[in-house]
């Protein structure tokens, strides 16, 4: 079992006959049942052409309608990717999974109370995300294949390349992943770490979980207040939350140069995460740490107090030859 996708999904690409498109479906069809998962894409330009195969057509619905996707991955560019997020969401799809980055906020809003207002079951992931891969079976966006094995440890980050790194690192000592979902880091957006948290808590087949977040919004504080006193099915978690040097006081603005807005931005070195506008590393550190999750101060996660897997539960699966993925110096060890 797996979480959100697994190789019984079919998939449209919305944005399929872009360069980035068309580059990430032929990417994703190459992993394991891509080539079976991946089976429409979308672009009312180019409705009757296809694309490696794949039939295009001119909307979500028609797609829908003809071969059956339950899930949909969107590379349209900012302007027209929170319509794009909406067709499919008007066309009752179980999941979609937004990969675009630099959709206006206001664009998300609307989208967002909308979805609300009318009550979609939707789950969307997203948008600015490297997308959702259950490990040998399919992958959906922008996640690199080969680093991934499968296995029982849950990921969820809001850092794409921070993923990356957690996911090469265990591979590389032999813990295989369940499901590694990247909800990216947008202020306004869909699945948030609490709700994947708790996805991976129901799930079977994920004995423990990786949380990664990044300074700005109060998500990681959300999910670990949830974790200590509410969830009834616990699983060690192992947080890294990312941001630690970032200076007090810095704001960031929104797209454009000129446009600013009183939401928190939620990037890469992004600021706010109270109210008087500081950045606080430590706000969003110590509700993990009394939530019980085991907290690591560095991206060298065995050099800490956290949570060592005893063999007897997670036995060391065979690493596989150390593949050339770290994105960056420190090593996170167990």
């Amino acid at each position: 079992m797996s979480i959100l996708i697994n190789k019984d999904t079919r998939v449209v690409t919305q944005g399929i006959t872009g360069k980035t498109g068309m580059f990430h479906t032929s990417k994703c069809r190459e992993y394991a049942n891509g080539g079976n998962c991946f089976v429409a894409g979308v672009n009312p330009k180019k409705a009757g052409e296809s694309f490696e195969g794949i039939p295009i057509f001119a909307s979500v619905k028609e797609a829908k309608h003809r071969t059956g996707v339950n899930a949909s991955v969107i590379y349209v560019p900012p302007p027209g990717a929170a319509a794009a997020i909406w067709e499919a969401v008007e066309a009752d799809l179980d999941l979609v999974i937004c990969i675009t980055e630099g959709i206006p906020v206001r664009d998300m809003i609307e989208v967002r109370d909308r979805m609300r207002r009318q009550n979609k079951r939707t789950v969307l992931v997203g948008p600015n995300c490297p997308g959702v891969i259950t490990p040998d079976e399919i992958k959906i966006g922008i996640m690199p294949g080969h680093i991934h094995m499968k296995g029982r440890i849950g990921v969820v980050s809001r850092s794409g390349t921070l993923t990356y790194e957690a996911v090469g690192q265990l591979t590389e000592i032999g813990l295989g992943q369940s499901s590694a979902v990247g909800i990216g880091g947008d202020p306004v957006n869909g699945l948030k770490h609490k709700e994947v948290l708790e996805l991976f808590m129901n799930d079977p087949d994920t004995d423990a979980v990786i949380m990664i977040g990044e300074i700005g919004g109060s998500d990681e504080e959300a999910a670990a207040y949830w974790y200590a006193n509410e969830c009834r099915n616990k699983k060690p978690v192992v947080g890294f939350i990312a941001g630690v040097t970032a200076p007090a006081g810095k704001r960031r603005q929104a797209h454009g140069p000129r446009r600013r807005h009183h939401l928190r931005r939620q990037g890469h070195g992004a600021g706010e995460a109270g109210r008087d506008g500081r950045v606080r590393h430590q706000d969003h550190a110590q509700p993990g740490r009394n939530g019980q999750a085991a907290q690591v101060d560095t991206v060298r996660l065995g050099s800490g107090p956290a949570w060592r897997p005893s063999p007897t539960v997670f036995p060391l699966r065979q690493a596989r030859s150390s593949p050339s993925t770290s994105c960056c110096p420190a090593t996170m060890r167990w």
